[in-house]
């Protein structure tokens, strides 16, 4: 795609799903319920794959197998332009809907913040300074947090490919994609909307403790559960054991 397209398509996915993260911790906190966010997060997730956006998770397993099945034109160069693009239009789009709820949690800045906002703002301190304080056990379990993420982010992309019904496809990313929300694994997007509207709602960490000890570790986690555990094991499986296709 052109660099205009991938990042339209990037910038409307991390806007989305950022919007989706925030239904889902306004309804954990009215309710009382993790549950029952985690149940209806994946609206966000099904809405930006039926309209065709990119989500780094997304490309970080489907990408790199064009690379190694040798399709025509597919680069190096090409896949890591394809991941810069994507980062910076989900970036893009989740920072704009954390400027814009963080505006809504304080009314336009000008008081404490909300109990939602509130919530937000814990979550980016547990989820940063909580790593910090265990060290190299902690990163190793945000690491790891990663891996799982989109393992299970992955395999709902995947799943939606197995039909060619709407209704087919969201059942199947609803499911693994409630499973990780839930489970509290780290999901690089997620996190891109969660961590800056934590740091301007009073989250007591810094933009430096985002970055080394949730967003890059996040990211490596990402793609390393997506591409190992979902792109390669499926194509080592599906593809490079199928039968030999004649070209029609």
């Amino acid at each position: 795609m052109s660099t205009r397209d991938t990042l339209v398509r990037a910038y409307m996915a991390g806007a989305i799903l950022a919007l989706a993260a925030a239904f889902a911790v306004t309804i954990t906190v009215q309710t009382g319920q993790p549950l029952a966010g985690a149940m209806l997060f994946p609206v966000g997730f099904c809405l930006l794959y039926l309209l065709g956006f990119d989500l780094l998770t997304g490309v970080f397993t489907l990408c790199p197998l064009a690379l190694i099945d040798k399709r025509p034109g597919v680069t190096v160069n090409g896949v890591l332009r394809n991941w810069g693009l994507v980062f910076v239009g989900n970036f893009a789009g989740a920072l704009t809907v954390a400027v814009m709820m963080a505006i809504i949690f304080t009314f336009g800045f000008t008081e404490a913040p909300s109990i939602v906002g509130q919530k937000i703002g814990s979550i980016g301190e547990g989820r940063t300074v909580g790593y910090a304080e265990h060290g190299a056990a902690g990163m190793l379990t945000l690491f790891i947090r990663g891996v799982l993420c989109n393992w299970m982010v992955s395999t709902g992309v995947v799943a939606a490919m197995m039909s060619t019904s709407v209704s087919g496809k969201v059942i199947g990313m609803w499911m693994p994609i409630m499973l990780f929300f839930y489970m509290g694994f780290e999901h690089s997007i997620v996190n891109m909307f969660l961590f800056p509207s934590g740091l301007m709602l009073g989250g007591n960490f810094s933009i430096y403790d985002y970055l080394v000890w949730n967003e890059i570790p996040t990211v490596v986690g990402n793609l390393v559960g997506g591409l190992a555990f979902v792109g390669l094991t499926l194509y080592s499986t599906h593809v490079r054991t199928a039968p030999k296709r004649s070209a029609v």
